[in-house]
Order: C-alpha cells, then sequence, then structure tokens
C-alpha cells in the first residue's frame, strides 16, 4: 500500500512539474532581469547616487555662507537711578526692547587648502561608489549564471531519472508476466518493486531540490516566487581560456583591486586635511543690519540705526595637547595600511585566479572524459535491457547497468556544470563578465 501511494505521488508530481505552458528563460534574459530588479543593485545605485550629490563645492566648504537673523529681547523692571547731580529717578514696571534684524555673510577664503583636499575626496567617492556598483552587478550576475546553471545540471538528472523509471517500470511488467505464466518468482517481482520505488523516491527529492533552487533563482531576479520556467538545457564551456590573458585583465580590470586604489586615495587626502590644521584659517565677514532700541527710563528713549560692517578674522591653531603630531601620525599608518591592503589583495586576487584556472582545466578535463563515459554507459543499458527482455542476465546485472548509467550521467552533469562555473569564476575574478 505504502509502495501505491509513493508511486501516485511521484505520478503526480510528475504530471505537475510537466504540466503548463511554462515559461523557457534563458541565462541572458535571467541576466536582464537581476540588473534591472535586484534590490542589492538599486541599493547600490541609490549610494552611487548620494555619492553624486554630495560631490559640490558647497559641501567642501568653498563657497561663502549667507544668513538672515532677527532677534528681540524685551525686560520689564523696577528701576532706581542716581545721577551723578545726586537727583534720583526711579521708576517700577519699566520697559527695554530691543530689536535686531539683518543679513551676514560669511566665507572661510584659506584654511590651508584643506577645502580642496576635501572636493578632491568628495570625487574620489563617487569613483569609489561607481566601482562599488559595478562589483555589486557583478558579484549579482555570478550568482544568477551560478544559479541558473545548477538547476540546468538538475534538470538534465531529472530527465535522466526520468528515462530510467521507465525501464524500470518495464522491469516491473515484464517481472509480472514471467511471474503469472511461472517463469519468474515472486522475489523478482518484489525487488523489480522495489528498485522502482527507490527510483521514485530519487526524482521525488531531486525535483524538491529543482524546485527550492528555482525559488532562489527568483529572489535573485527579485520576483514572484512562485514564477515558474525551465531553462535552457545547452551549456557551452569555452576551454579556450589562458591564464596569461587572464592575469593582463586581472591587472587592469579587477574591482576588488581598483576599490583598494581608490581606498588608498581616500586615505591620503584624508592625511592633506589633517595637515591643513597646522595653516591659519582666514575668514571674511560682512553684513546689513538694523537695530532699534526702546527704553522707559534713560537718556535716550529710543535709538535706532542700521547700515553695513565688515572684517577679517583670521586663527592659528598653536597648541592643541599634541593633537595634530597624533592625527597625522595616525592619518599617515592609514595610508601605509592602505598601501599594504593593495599589495594583499593583488596577493589574495592572483592566488585565487591561479587555483580557479586549475579548477577551469581540470573540470573542463573531466567533462571532455565523462561525455565519452556516458556514451558507453547508455549502450551498455540499451543492451543490458534487450537481454534482460531475453532472461539472459541476472536482475542484479540488470539493475548494476541501470545504475551505472546513471551516476555516469551524474557525474557528466556535474564536470559540465562545475566547468561552466569555473569558468564564470574566472571572468568574475577577471572582471569580464559580459551582460
Amino acid at each position: 500500500m505504502k509502495n501505491k501511494i509513493l508511486y501516485q505521488i511521484a505520478l503526480l508530481l510528475t504530471a505537475v512539474f510537466n504540466c503548463g505552458a511554462q515559461e523557457v528563460l534563458t541565462v541572458e534574459e535571467a541576466v536582464q532581469i537581476a540588473l534591472k530588479n535586484n534590490y542589492d543593485i538599486k541599493i547600490s545605485a541609490n549610494e552611487l547616487e548620494v555619492s553624486k550629490e554630495n560631490k559640490s563645492i558647497a559641501n567642501a566648504g568653498m563657497l561663502p555662507r549667507i544668513d538672515g537673523t532677527f532677534s528681540q529681547n524685551n525686560n520689564i523692571q523696577n528701576t532706581k537711578q542716581t545721577q551723578s547731580t545726586g537727583e534720583v529717578r526711579e521708576l517700577n514696571d519699566a520697559k527695554n526692547n530691543t530689536m535686531t534684524y539683518g543679513a551676514n555673510l560669511g566665507w572661510t577664503v584659506f584654511d590651508g587648502f584643506k577645502m580642496f583636499a576635501r572636493y578632491d575626496q568628495l570625487k574620489t567617492f563617487e569613483k569609489q561608489g561607481e566601482t562599488q556598483l559595478k562589483l555589486m552587478v557583478l558579484t549579482k550576475v555570478s550568482d544568477v549564471m551560478t544559479t541558473y546553471y545548477d538547476l540546468v545540471k538538475q534538470q538534465q538528472l531529472i530527465q535522466a531519472l526520468d528515462t530510467t523509471i521507465m525501464i524500470s517500470k518495464q522491469r516491473l511488467k515484464l517481472a509480472e508476466n514471467r511471474f503469472s505464466i511461472g517463469k519468474a518468482s515472486k522475489l523478482e517481482v518484489l525487488n523489480a518493486e522495489v528498485d522502482l520505488n527507490q527510483d521514485l523516491s530519487n526524482i521525488l527529492l531531486l525535483k524538491q531540490v529543482f524546485q527550492i533552487t528555482k525559488v532562489n533563482l527568483n529572489e535573485l531576479l527579485a520576483r514572484d516566487m512562485a514564477t515558474d520556467f525551465t531553462v535552457v538545457e545547452e551549456v557551452h564551456v569555452d576551454d579556450k581560456l589562458q591564464l596569461k590573458d587572464l592575469e593582463d585583465l586581472v591587472e587592469k580590470q579587477n574591482l576588488q583591486l581598483q576599490l583598494a586604489i581608490i581606498n588608498k586615495k581616500v586615505a591620503e587626502l584624508d592625511l592633506k586635511q589633517v595637515k591643513a590644521e597646522r595653516y591659519p584659517t582666514v575668514r571674511l565677514n560682512t553684513g546689513y543690519n538694523f537695530n532699534k532700541s526702546e527704553s522707559s527710563l534713560g537718556f535716550v528713549s529710543q535709538s535706532s540705526s542700521n547700515g553695513f560692517n565688515y572684517g577679517v578674522s583670521a586663527s592659528l591653531n598653536i597648541f592643541n595637547g599634541f593633537l595634530q603630531t597624533k592625527n597625522e601620525k595616525v592619518a599617515k599608518l592609514q595610508v601605509e595600511n592602505s598601501t599594504l591592503f593593495i599589495e594583499q589583495q593583488k596577493q589574495v586576487v592572483n592566488s585565487q585566479l591561479h587555483s580557479t584556472y586549475q579548477m577551469y582545466l581540470t573540470n573542463v578535463a573531466l567533462a571532455k572524459l565523462e561525455e565519452h563515459n556516458e556514451e558507453i554507459a547508455k549502450k551498455n543499458l540499451e543492451i543490458t535491457v534487450e537481454k534482460f527482455k531475453l532472461g539472459s542476465i541476472p536482475t542484479i546485472e540488470f539493475r548494476n547497468a541501470q545504475e551505472n548509467y546513471i551516476n555516469v550521467k551524474a557525474r557528466n552533469t556535474s564536470a559540465k556544470f562545475q566547468a561552466k562555473i569555473s569558468e564564470v569564476m574566472l571572468q568574475e575574478i577577471a572582471g569580464n563578465i559580459k551582460f
């Protein structure tokens, strides 16, 4: 009963798996959807826009600032005044009002060239944002391609298992026919049924993984998780990649190295800004202000004035507890660390390149070998099936041929997948993925 239920579930899932007009999604289409929809790419693009908005001479402190001001102070006091003549003047609840308003301009015209270093740094932040966006795009494209080719591998394995299930069904039917005419034992029927159920169980598990991987790809594409599709099974592996060409591309295009170089530039501009603190800061200021005051007690009961004011101010850090020396030392160490990080990153990237290239060579060779092995295993299975129908070989030999074909098919599919993924990884390291 349990075996029949399992068999019915497998048939139902197979029908669901194959029914309906499914979208045929190519890897190129998947990449384009990800470039348009992926949330990480969108976030990185917005961060770049922030860097662009921040890049301005105003944000660097090069432009003057104009402030409008207004203030009014009111006082009510009990006042007693003794004049120089000895006369005493006294008034309770005396009112004193003062009102001032106007516009004032302040402009830092020199700060040890700090503002220029700051503006250069803002431009460098923009380049940093552009490089980070490119790196995010490259990473997500690589993730999409890897997930897509994983689906191709699984889809091919499902089709292979479908084939072997058909053969297992034929074997079970043949065993039942032979048993009914007394040419086979019940044990042969049971063994055939057990093997069929094992194949059905395997395909159920594989289809589960296949559906989960579909969900993962839909997540990368930022679309409805239930979107159904099939993938194109034809996978072309470029087996002509040369290490020297890749090394040249890495030196020119690797985005991690470019980011490290940009980060060093940021550290150098930080040092320039710290050193600028040793120079004086000169500010110009001017304004036009109105003043009005009223007093209930005093020689002048009301006064008003208006006019320009202007001037210049300068300040110089003479001593701040040796903080200037300490800040410069820290900034220099940051520059030194960024230089060391560039060298470290070069070594890491070259190590990744060489190890991945060795994997690539091995996987390409394995793919060619396993393709030949699959042809042999397929022919062997075809011959075994014919012999089994004639009753000239035992069931165990038939099952071995079946399992051998599936194992070789799995190795061949996996080898092609690994070869393609190695190719994608190499192109990612070289910053050369086409999309």
